[in-house]
């Protein structure tokens, strides 16, 4: 008999990738806004409503859910909205299993590689280091707190929290938002360019959260990040390159993203580096360390 993992989050770009990564090897249950098909399950974050038959017989819940970001500016309600997805959700998880007095084999949560502020520096964060003071560092402290939750609520025998850096990926994310400009000969590097984006291939991510539901071993905060560092000009010129693009256009002033983007412009002009080796130690293999390689990986049929 196959054991149940419930996914939130079903519409991300994550969860769909993940599912059919290890949908053969264990029965699937998603938690949707709308079922539409019979492995989903209804809930309702903001009324705390959820159908509870969802977690008849769940060994494991990795948790995926969260408002994107990076999509509209962070004004209060925003911002609230932002901290509520993560948070509140987990919430509900934990309400409807001691309720139904049910304890997890895992909670693996998503988290963000912004626990540790942003920043532009010359230091490379690892897990034991503390957070960040700014409000991406706030929304993942909270997160991760309320993943932390179910485990000294005696609700999972364990708890992994993947700190995820920038998922590079064909359908969705940075690298959709990033190679128009590019392909339309109006790209160019973010402020100084020299701030780095830490990043990894959609495929590495799901086969971190593939590793983390059987390695039992694995417990607390792991960096989701490729050993290979690259600043956002790196980025830039290595899309350029494979799209064969000029990019003859100046940096694109920080002042301006500032304009357009308010406060949310600091997470796009500023990123240190973080380190992979404590995931590298558990026994993941990167598929793709080396940006130029991912990055062809993912556009070259462009």
């Amino acid at each position: 008999m196959k054991e149940v993992v419930l996914i939130t989050g079903a519409s991300g770009m994550i969860a769909k990738e993940l599912a059919k990564k290890i949908g053969k090897e264990y029965e699937i249950r998603f938690l949707t806004r709308k079922k539409e098909h019979d492995h989903e399950y209804e809930w309702d974050i903001r009324k705390g409503n959820i159908d509870e038959t969802t977690l008849e017989n769940v060994s494991h819940i990795i948790h995926l859910a969260g408002a994107n970001i990076s999509e509209k500016r962070w004004t209060p309600e925003r911002k609230r909205e932002l901290i509520s997805s993560r948070v509140d959700s987990a919430e509900l998880l934990r309400t409807a299993l001691r309720k139904n007095k049910l304890k997890l084999k895992s909670f693996i949560s998503a988290s963000g590689i912004n626990f540790y502020g942003t920043e532009t520096s010359e230091k490379i964060y690892t897990e034991s280091d503390p957070p960040g003071n700014d409000f991406l560092s706030e929304v993942v402290v909270l997160w991760e707190r309320a993943a932390d939750d179910f485990k000294e609520q005696d609700l999972a025998e364990r708890v992994v929290k993947i700190r995820t850096a920038v998922v590079l990926s064909k359908k969705d994310g940075a690298l959709k938002k990033m190679t128009p400009p590019i392909q339309y000969y109006i790209g160019s590097p973010l402020g100084s360019g020299q701030q780095y984006m830490p990043w990894i291939h959609v495929e590495d991510i799901c086969s971190i959260y593939e590793l983390a539901l059987k390695n039992s071993a694995m417990n607390g905060a792991y960096n989701a990040v490729s050993p290979q560092h690259a600043t956002n000009k790196d980025f830039t010129k290595k899309i350029a390159k494979i799209l064969k693009k000029p990019l003859f256009m100046p940096n694109v002033p920080g002042f301006v993203l500032k304009l357009i983007f308010g406060e949310l412009a600091t997470a796009i002009l500023e990123g240190s580096r973080a380190s992979s080796q404590k995931i590298q130690n558990a026994g993941f293999h990167f598929k793709f360390p080396d940006l130029n390689e991912a990055l062809e990986n993912l556009l070259k049929k462009q």
